[in-house]
């Protein structure tokens, strides 16, 4: 992965309550029914069960300082490399250890009303952090459409590969194994926090956050988080992961967020936040086990060692 840490633009952090405030405008405006929000990109949402206390990170932080090596290895590549990027028409497909093969559509998905509003921290392997409010769905609950069997204890995930509009899978320095693949557990997958997101403050998701859909798992590391997703298969064993295949000294299958065990090029005990800028320089605070949400996970990891199971 990248050394290098390139300043983000320089911005205000946008207070919570500001966000939550655009909420109460739109209903004042007409465009709130219910509990529902719709905006100008068709999406409608309802509020989730999780919501970050901290002020969100700034939406020009969130767009423009991206891991997303399908379109280059620098954090402004895929903002400035991605319009080429066509996530329309998507469909995803759900096989594998299931009762009821699914293929999805995604628009389909969207219109169907079902997409909850959350805020989660978000703490990238590269020691910087973010707080992102997502739109999407419960990966639950696009599993259960599938019914998985008994033989099912992973999740396996699959991105897309257009070599023709992703610069980044044309080969070359820092080039990946195409697609990018990732996994969970059964259970880790099932888990109420496992999110699959369409949208980012309350908008369609852009092409350089992942469009059109995205694996969103706050408790791990950011690299977890797959993107432009067409595939999802469930195996009864541990499927490859990218960044693992690549270097798994370095990057492990759970990447759950632990302070206490450093990545052999730096230490994981603190983390930068992005778009807390100032006279001083972006702000560090200490990590949290888990990324601060131990109460809905560290039961999934009993027992295990996770120095070990990293």
């Amino acid at each position: 992965m990248a050394s290098s840490f390139p300043e983000p633009r320089p911005s205000e952090i946008t207070p919570r309550r500001a966000y939550l405030r655009r909420r109460s405008l739109l209903a004042a405006a007409g465009l709130l029914g219910g509990s529902r929000i719709a905006n100008a990109a068709g999406l409608s949402v309802h509020p989730g069960p999780f919501n970050a206390s901290e002020p969100l990170t700034p939406r020009e932080d969130v767009t423009h300082y991206n891991n997303f090596y399908e379109f280059g290895l620098d954090k402004d590549d895929p903002a400035r490399l991605s319009g080429g990027f066509r996530p329309r028409p998507w469909t995803l497909t759900i096989d594998g250890a299931v009762a009821k093969p699914l293929t999805l559509d995604v628009d389909t998905l969207i219109a169907g009303g079902a997409l909850e509003s959350r805020v989660y921290r978000m703490r990238c392997v590269e020691a910087w952090s973010m707080v992102i409010p997502w739109d999407g769905v419960p990966l639950a609950d696009i599993l259960r459409k599938a019914e998985p069997q008994g033989s099912a204890k992973f999740v396996a995930f699959q991105s897309v590969v257009r070599p023709d509009q992703m610069p980044g899978q044309r080969g070359g320095l820092g080039s990946l194994d195409w697609p990018y693949v990732e996994g969970l557990r059964l259970d880790e997958a099932m888990n109420p926090l496992s999110f699959l997101a369409l949208g980012l403050y309350g908008d369609l998701l852009p092409n350089q956050n992942g469009a059109p859909l995205r694996l969103v798992t706050p408790w791990k590391y950011g690299f977890k988080g797959i993107k432009s997703i067409t595939r999802i298969t469930l195996v009864s064993e541990m499927p490859p992961t990218t960044w693992n295949r690549m270097a798994s000294n370095e990057y492990g299958f759970y990447a759950n967020v632990n302070p206490e065990v450093d990545h052999p090029r730096w230490s994981q005990a603190s983390e930068r936040i992005i778009g807390s800028g100032g006279f001083f320089g972006e702000t560090r605070k200490p990590t949290q086990m888990f990324n601060g949400y131990g109460a809905q996970v560290a039961q999934l990891y009993a027992g295990m060692d996770l120095r070990k199971f990293y």
